[in-house]
């Protein structure tokens, strides 16, 4: 069985691949939900057909179940907290989402950037989309335990702390069943750090249980 210290380490390294965005106008429908993802190279289909990562899978889930909502995706591969930051006003006006799903922090681990810099701008980019009227879900990851215990521990609880402070709902661990599963040595690309297609439909059943509950009835 791989090493689950080694996935959590690669599922951060994932963020550094690469830099592009995969965005979707939303659709027309003043009444429909728009879900805006903000995120890694996790959310942006780093090796992936287009299609098969969780974040086009959620779009198809969401048109499965009947639920009116399309889904803008934001994602950049490298990103760290502050880039979302930066990035997040002229999101919110152009998309003008109700509902978004914050997917940041692990590049911030991998550059060891102060965790207070991190907190705050998870913290930021939770309370400017909830000022523009979207619902948020804070997305947390993991960082292997040769960091420290003391990193990872306080790492890993900076997401709950966010989603606390501003009652944001919240998945604790993007990548759980998958880097810390028995079958993480098949659910990696052969590079070893980007989940596979056959890991996308797991990553989208962490995230998807608490963010339909945020979305209206059908």
């Amino acid at each position: 069985m791989v090493n689950r210290r080694h996935f959590i380490l690669t599922a951060a390294l994932a963020g550094i691949a690469g830099s592009w965005v995969d965005a979707q106008a939303a659709a027309p429908g003043g009444k429909d939900s728009v879900i805006l993802v903000l995120g890694d190279s996790l959310s942006a289909e780093c090796g992936l057909k287009r299609g098969e990562d969780w974040v086009p899978l959620l779009q198809q889930r969401l048109a499965q179940q009947k639920v009116a909502a399309s889904v803008v995706n934001a994602s950049i591969s490298g990103d760290t907290s502050s880039g979302g930051r930066a990035r997040l006003p002229s999101l919110l006006a152009q998309h003008k989402p109700t509902h978004m799903v914050l997917e940041l922090g692990a590049n911030d681990a991998l550059r060891g950037l102060p965790l207070a810099s991190t907190e705050d701008n998870l913290l930021q980019i939770t309370k400017a989309a909830q000022a523009a009227g979207a619902q948020v879900l804070i997305v947390g990851i993991q960082v292997p335990p040769n960091y420290g215990s003391d990193y990872t521990r306080r790492f890993e609880a900076i997401f709950g702390k966010v989603a606390g402070g501003t009652k944001a709902a919240l998945v604790p661990f993007l990548l759980k069943g998958i880097a810390d599963g028995p079958e993480a040595a098949t659910l990696f690309q052969a590079d070893r750090i980007h989940p596979t297609a056959a890991a996308q439909p797991r990553i989208l059943d962490n995230v998807w249980p608490v963010l339909r509950k945020l979305l209206p009835a059908k």
